[in-house]
């Protein structure tokens, strides 16, 4: 009996492990995010939210149908999922694409980016909640810091511009994506593939809200291009790994773990000619990735 304990309690952490790094992949997905919304500027955020989320859509269906019937009755579950993962997606993407055209791409990064760690603390904290240690708490401020690092050399009237609506909408993402990531545990036995629909369903609200508020824009090849890779990645791939990674991965972890994608988001910023490389990236690298470190120690054994 006590053998056969060891072995469950082996292979389910093994389905954990598999199921976190599942969600680092979308976390290096994410790390595009700001650079692919940049490339797209100019389409309205409503029109964009409904352009890539219509690329996920017809991608991920294209995928499901290849697979079989059986495969598209997986869409087919409770509203409580549906409409928790509908609103988180809609509602994150609408501030964040809304955000990024109203204030600097790295300021509303910074301030998105703090749901990771928020997940670290809800995680902990909530009905059921897995066990905080010091040194996912060490990892997530260290995390935090770090990314503050990466702006300290702005200066102070980047920050009281006026764009107050902006700012507001970064720090709404990171409560919305934090509770969704936190909630979604409760809904472990739901297939991600779900996610496709919902897909679908942000897509017809987005075309919805554009035709409500906004003036359409046709996009060139280069906003296209964005869009695409927007739909496969950012906003594709990466919501199918992670809904199975916090559904069945190390959700403090992740949390801590997060942190990379403001990082990597920054080089590829900088790679691109959008932000300006300083001395604060490397140190802000140096907490970033020794916070991530940090947070890993106890869980990695």
């Amino acid at each position: 009996m006590e053998a056969e304990t060891t072995i469950l309690q082996q292979l389910q952490q093994k389905r954990t492990f598999k199921a976190t790094a599942i969600g680092i992949a979308a976390i290096l997905f994410w790390a595009g995010l700001a650079l692919l919304t940049v490339t797209a500027r100019g389409i309205p955020p409503f029109e964009l939210l409904a352009l890539s989320f219509g690329v996920a859509f017809l991608a991920g269906v294209i995928v499901l149908a290849a697979r079989g019937r059986q495969a598209l009755v997986r869409l087919r579950q409770p509203p409580g999922p549906w409409l928790t993962a509908f609103a988180a997606i809609f509602l994150y993407h609408a501030l964040y694409f809304y955000a990024l055209t109203t204030v600097p791409p790295a300021e509303a990064g910074l301030i998105a980016y703090l749901w990771p760690l928020l997940i670290v603390l809800f995680a902990a904290v909530g009905p059921g909640g897995e066990r905080l240690r010091l040194n996912h708490l060490g990892g997530a401020i260290l995390g935090l810091l770090g990314t503050a690092v990466l702006f300290v050399d702005h200066p102070p009237e980047t920050f009281v511009s006026g764009a107050a609506a902006g700012y507001t909408a970064a720090f709404g993402c990171a409560v919305i994506w934090s509770g969704y990531s936190v909630v979604n545990r409760h809904f472990a036995n739901v297939p991600s593939e779900m996610l496709i629909g919902v897909c679908g369903a942000v897509t017809i609200a987005g075309l919805v809200a554009h035709g409500l508020f906004e003036t359409m824009v046709w996009p060139d090849t280069r906003q296209w291009l964005a869009v695409v890779l927007l739909g496969i990645g950012p906003t594709g791939l990466a919501f199918l790994a992670w809904d199975h990674a916090t559904k069945h991965g190390n959700l403090l972890l992740l949390g801590a773990l997060s942190y990379l994608a403001p990082l990597l988001s920054t080089a590829l910023l900088v790679a691109a000619g959008q932000t300006r490389p300083t001395g604060f990236l490397a140190l802000a690298a140096l907490f970033i990735v020794g916070g991530a470190i940090l947070a890993s120690l106890r869980s990695s054994r």
